[in-house]
C-alpha cells in the first residue's frame, strides 16, 4: 500500500491499514439476510433490475443477486478468485490474524484485487442448477462433499472501509453521513478501479456510458424512513433494512444491533477481506461448519446454534417474525407478552408504530367439509 493509516476494525478484533482515516458514521445503513428462509426465487433481483438497471447498456447488471454456493458465481469466480490470491485466512479465536486486502496490496496499489472479463457478468447463474453434458442412463454425478447447497443473497456492503473507495484515483466515491456508499457520476472516468478493488465485485462498468454503477441503497427511499426495494419486495421475508449504531455504542432496542452486536447471530460476509461490510448474514443451518467459517468467520457455529433455538429469546424470534413486516424502517422494537401469546412490535424513527406481529406464527387447521361453500376438502390433515 503506497500511503496507509491505521483503523480499527472490529470484525476482525484488530487494527489494520487502509488508505484514510477512521471516520465511522454515527448511523450506518446495514441489512440482515435470513439465508435460511431464502428460496431463490430472485424476486429481489428483479424488483432490483427494474428499478435500478432496466436501462441501455446496463443488461448485465444486477446490482442484487442471488447465487446458489458452493457452485454459484456472479461475476464468475468472484470470490475464490481472491480468497486464492491472499493466500491463509488464519484466525486466533475471534481475532483475524491474516492479513487483508489493503495489507497484501502489491507495492504501489492500495488494494489487492483483480477485474472481471466482461464475459465474467454474462451468466448470473450458469452451473448453479445444471451439469456440464448430458448424463447418460445408468450413470451419477460424483462430486467431492455431501450434497448440500445454499443460496447467498448478494448486494453492496456500503462497508465501512470500501475497497473500491480506496482504489479509485479520482476520489469519485464517497460515504455519505448515513453510511451509504456513492459513485459521483460527473468524476468518474470510468478506469475501472474500483471494479478490481471491490472484493465482492459490486461496482461495475457500464460500456454504454464510460462509468461504473453500483448499488445506492435506494437512497430516495431510505432518506423517507422506507426499506429498499430488495427488502419490500422479499416474498420470503429474509431481509430487514435499517441503520447500524456505532460497534462500540450499540443500542439493545435497534433489531439491527440486536442481532449483530448483542446476539451475534447475524454476521459479515468474507470479513478477512477488512472492508468490514455492513450486510449481516444469518448463516444457513444445513452447511459444513468450515464452509461457513470461511464465509462468515469463526463465529458461525455459534450462530448457527442460537438460530435453532431461536425460540428461547422472545427479541430474537420477534426480530425474526418483524423481517420484512413494514415498507418503513423499523429503526426501534419491543416485545409484549410471552412466546406463545405475545408480540413484536415496531416503530418507525418518530416512534410511531409502523408493524405488530405475533411471536408464534398462528395455525390455522380448516375443517374437511366447508358447510357455509357446501364443499370438502381433501388435502387437510
Amino acid at each position: 500500500m503506497s500511503t496507509a493509516h491505521k483503523v480499527y476494525n472490529w470484525q476482525l478484533k484488530r487494527q489494520m491499514e487502509y488508505k484514510y482515516p477512521e471516520a465511522r458514521p454515527q448511523k450506518q445503513a446495514s441489512w440482515i439476510f435470513d439465508t435460511n428462509k431464502c428460496i431463490a426465487c430472485q424476486t429481489c433481483t428483479i424488483a432490483c433490475k427494474n428499478a435500478w438497471t432496466s436501462g441501455k447498456g446496463q443488461e448485465h447488471m444486477w446490482w442484487n443477486n442471488v447465487e446458489t454456493k458452493p457452485w454459484g458465481f456472479y461475476p464468475l469466480g468472484w470470490d475464490v478468485k481472491l480468497l486464492e490470491m491472499m493466500g491463509p485466512q488464519a484466525w486466533n479465536g475471534d481475532k483475524y490474524t491474516g492479513k487483508t486486502i489493503f495489507e497484501s496490496a502489491p507495492n504501489g496499489e492500495e488494494v489487492l484485487g483483480w477485474a472481471p472479463e466482461a464475459e465474467d457478468w454474462l451468466s448470473p447463474n450458469i452451473g448453479e442448477d445444471e451439469v456440464s453434458e448430458p448424463v447418460k442412463q445408468g450413470e451419477y454425478i460424483k462430486i467431492p462433499h455431501q450434497p448440500w447447497m445454499s443460496y447467498l443473497q448478494r448486494i453492496c456492503n456500503h462497508c465501512t472501509y470500501p475497497g473500491c473507495l480506496a482504489a479509485c484515483t479520482r476520489k469519485s466515491i464517497y460515504k455519505r453521513d448515513d453510511g451509504i456508499v456513492l459513485i459521483d457520476q460527473d468524476r468518474c472516468r470510468g478506469y475501472q478501479e474500483c471494479n478490481r478493488g471491490c472484493p465482492y465485485k459490486k461496482s461495475i462498468f457500464r460500456q454504454f456510458t464510460g462509468k461504473s454503477e453500483k448499488c445506492i441503497s435506494c437512497y430516495p427511499a431510505a432518506e423517507q424512513g422506507n426499506q429498499t426495494q430488495c427488502t419490500v419486495n422479499c416474498i420470503g421475508r429474509i431481509r430487514m433494512f435499517g441503520f447500524k449504531s456505532p460497534w462500540d455504542k450499540p443500542r439493545e432496542d435497534n433489531p439491527i444491533d440486536y442481532l449483530v452486536h448483542f446476539k451475534k447471530i447475524a454476521l459479515p460476509l468474507y470479513p478477512q477481506f477488512g472492508t468490514e461490510p455492513n450486510v449481516y448474514y444469518i448463516p444457513p443451518i444445513n452447511v459444513p461448519d468450515g464452509f461457513n467459517k470461511q464465509l462468515f468467520g469463526p463465529g458461525s457455529k455459534n450462530a448457527v446454534e442460537m438460530y435453532k433455538k431461536a425460540y428461547e429469546d422472545k427479541k430474537l424470534i420477534g426480530i425474526l417474525m418483524l423481517m420484512g413486516a413494514a415498507e418503513q424502517i423499523p429503526f426501534t422494537f419491543k416485545v409484549e407478552g410471552d412466546i406463545n401469546n405475545g408480540y413484536c412490535i415496531g416503530y418507525a424513527e418518530n416512534g410511531q408504530e409502523i408493524a405488530r406481529v405475533p411471536l408464534k406464527e398462528p395455525i390455522i387447521i380448516r375443517k374437511e367439509y366447508d358447510q357455509e361453500r357446501d364443499v370438502h376438502r381433501i388435502s387437510i390433515s
